[in-house]
């Protein structure tokens, strides 16, 4: 079973992937990471790192698939049977951008999804100084929603 976070916000879903594309910049839409180290400076498949959080706890975690045309990404983050599996897209809509985090399993998860929800909010919402039509393609956004992956 598994936990599905949504979040709309007025920035460009280009933007929006490329804050998740880039791990140096999580920590400034994700309140709950304070810093990153990883093996690329772009999430791909097999980049590893660890996510540094409060109280100075280091979260192992291995990118498991990337399609960056589609604008989705998954991760497995922990250690051993403390381990999540999470799946992320941006999808461009009217006026903005959605984004959803699909986490799992969703007992081992469920403490996370506050924290959670409110980076979503961070990463699709509005930026001081930033440009809102930034990583807009000349036609403007798509408005298609997209299906998930199958899970293979």
């Amino acid at each position: 079973m598994a936990l599905l976070l949504v979040a709309r916000g007025p920035r460009a879903a280009g933007a929006a992937w490329e804050d998740y594309a880039v791990p140096a910049r999580w920590p400034s839409w994700s309140p709950q990471v304070r810093g990153v180290e990883v093996s690329a400076p772009r999430i791909a498949v097999g980049v590893r790192g660890a996510v540094r959080a409060p109280l100075g706890v280091r979260v192992p975690f291995e990118v498991t698939a990337v399609d960056e045309a589609a604008r989705t990404w998954s991760w497995r983050v922990g250690a051993g049977p403390l381990s999540a599996e999470l799946e992320h897209r941006v999808v461009a809509v009217p006026g903005g951008s959605l984004t959803e985090l699909r986490l799992s399993p969703a007992l081992l998860c469920a403490p996370y999804a506050p924290p959670a929800q409110l980076a979503l909010r961070r990463l699709v919402g509005a930026r001081a100084g930033a440009d809102p039509s930034a990583g807009l393609s000349a036609g403007g956004s798509a408005t298609a929603r997209r299906r998930w992956p199958r899970r293979r």
